[in-house]
């Protein structure tokens, strides 16, 4: 390659040297060619580097790299058709020139040419479209990586809403925007292919919770009486709920559906492909009560029309205002202590959270709820509600029990003298009725099958057994401080029968109440009070 100028003759015959410099190289295909460049040498032969770049990546079969490719998206257009001309780029590779933002408007163009709904289209160029204003990307060779980070990361601290979730939306949008760059040859590479998502569990903006089965049922009771709210009046506005919370159908799968979707005499409803999230069609299952009222409800109506709306013949976009609404008259809150928000989705996870609470398998339930991986079913949309709370509580065993050393020290079994340290008699308590041995008013045993029996009878003895006879108290006081014992310590026949009920440990304390010293009698006495 060479920058060279040319010489002419004015009008007076005079040799002058013109003031364009052109550039000299040989093509890919080793053909000459001479072009105009600019006034300026340097600027000229940086032009003629660039060209013999291009050659290079040719005959080499390369893409050219960012530097090639962000010069390609300055120079003017007719240059490029002249490179496209002699085969050194694509036809593809030229409109990489074009403004970014026309980029985004045929990216518009193919989304829609696709199964997408206009919804998503929309918030879809929105977020790319945010992203690209708010980074100042003019071409996009601008584009990077740490430019995109830093403005969303800005827009997390700044504004409440922007979230984890909303942070991965926009990096979602603007990544299919870059792979549909690549995949239509307008560039070689996707520049924030290396960007990852935030974890959303660390960050909720919007944390939801589930409804709990009385709350359903009451918002159902009180909104089918309700006032009419965007066109539907209350009973249309309570099947609506029902329906949404018995077979986990999102609001825009709602939105969608007419009288045709259901088949009240197959028990199903069918959300076709270009509605459902997964992009496939999806029949669900309902249950025979709420067929019979949705049979009654569509009377009269025409299979083409919308399931619900109203009088607006189409479901509202704002379901969540139409729920907070509803919610409020049946005193139920939109966002419980928890921070956690009831709005229209909940009634999904409300779906997933009667799944698990009704003992569905975790495979049937991901079938239902309609989700490609288990994991989404049981983490995010399964809630406990606080009746099963409270139930897998009551399961656990009682750590406010006394150990099995607490028990013996209490009853007087473990060899140390009885010490009354304010415990003894919640142990003795909890003692009670545990391992009852059955007994007659004589005192007899009438099972020789239990651990009591086992301990009192020899192996072989009779089932029926007299007990000996049991003076729990001394008949007469040896001195002042017995008398007092017998005194604020008298045991009525009730309380001795009540003794004879408890465990073998008390039995033995019974039996060998004689034998015991002043200080333990005392001691027990106090605690069996």
């Amino acid at each position: 390659m060479r920058a060279f100028r040319t010489y002419y003759k004015d009008k007076d015959g005079k040799k002058r040297q013109a003031k364009r410099w052109y550039v000299d190289f040989v093509d890919h295909l080793s053909i000459r060619h001479r072009w105009p460049a600019f006034e300026d040498k340097r600027a000229s032969e940086a032009l003629g580097r660039q060209i013999e770049r291009l050659v290079t990546c040719k005959m080499s079969g390369e893409q050219p790299d960012r530097d090639s490719t962000r010069w390609l998206d300055g120079v003017p257009a007719k240059l490029r058709e002249q490179l496209v001309g002699i085969g050194l780029l694509d036809p593809e590779r030229a409109a990489a020139g074009k403004p970014l933002k026309a980029h985004v408007e045929d990216f518009r163009q193919s989304l829609s040419a696709g199964d997408n709904t206009a919804k998503h289209v929309q918030q879809t160029i929105n977020c790319v479209m945010r992203i690209i204003d708010g980074c100042h990307f003019k071409a996009f060779s601008d584009i990077a990586g740490d430019h995109v980070e830093r403005f969303l990361g800005s827009l997390r601290k700044n504004e409440e809403n922007f979230g984890a979730q909303t942070f991965n939306s926009h990096i979602q949008a603007l990544k299919q925007f870059c792979s549909w760059m690549v995949v239509n040859r307008r560039a070689s590479s996707s520049p924030i292919a290396h960007l990852k998502r935030l974890n959303v569990k660390l960050d909720p903006r919007h944390p939801r919770r589930a409804l709990e089965v009385d709350e359903i049922r009451r918002l159902l009771e009180v909104t089918a009486a309700g006032p009419t709210r965007f066109g539907m009046d209350g009973y249309e506005r309570c099947l609506l709920y029902r329906l949404a919370a018995e077979t986990g159908l999102r609001a825009n799968e709602i939105r969608s559906l007419t009288v045709r979707s259901f088949d009240l005499k197959g028990l199903t409803v069918t959300v076709q492909a270009g509605y459902s999230k997964r992009r496939r069609q999806d029949s669900l299952p309902l249950s025979p009560e709420l067929a019979e009222l949705l049979k009654e409800f569509f009377t009269s109506r025409l299979p083409s029309v919308k399931a619900f709306g109203g009088r607006l013949l189409q479901l509202t976009g704002r379901t969540g205002e139409l729920l907070e609404a509803d919610l409020a008259d049946a005193g139920i809150p939109y966002v419980d202590e928890a921070g956690r928000y009831a709005d229209f989705h909940s009634l999904r996870h409300t779906t997933g959270s009667l799944l698990a609470a009704s003992g569905v398998h975790p495979k049937e339930a991901q079938e239902l709820m309609r989700h490609s991986d288990v994991n989404l079913t049981l983490s995010l949309y399964t809630h406990t509600t606080r009746g099963r709370l409270a139930e897998a509580a009551g399961k656990m065993p009682d750590l406010g029990a006394p150990s099995s050393q607490q028990q013996a020290r209490a009853t007087g079994t473990d060899g140390n003298p009885v010490a009354d340290d304010g415990n003894s008699a919640f142990c003795l308590a909890k003692q009670g009725g545990k391992h009852r041995t059955p007994v007659d008013a004589s005192g007899q045993v009438t099972r020789d099958n239990d651990n009591e029996t086992a301990f009192l009878n020899e192996p072989g003895r009779k089932e029926t057994q007299e007990r000996p006879s049991i003076n729990p108290m001394p008949t007469t006081p040896q001195s002042g401080q017995d008398k007092r014992l017998t005194q604020n310590a008298e045991i009525d026949s009730a309380i001795y029968l009540a003794i004879l009920e408890q465990d073998a440990d008390l039995r033995r304390i019974v039996e060998r109440w004689s034998t015991l010293s002043l200080d333990k009698r005392e001691s027990i006495v106090r605690i069996v009070q």
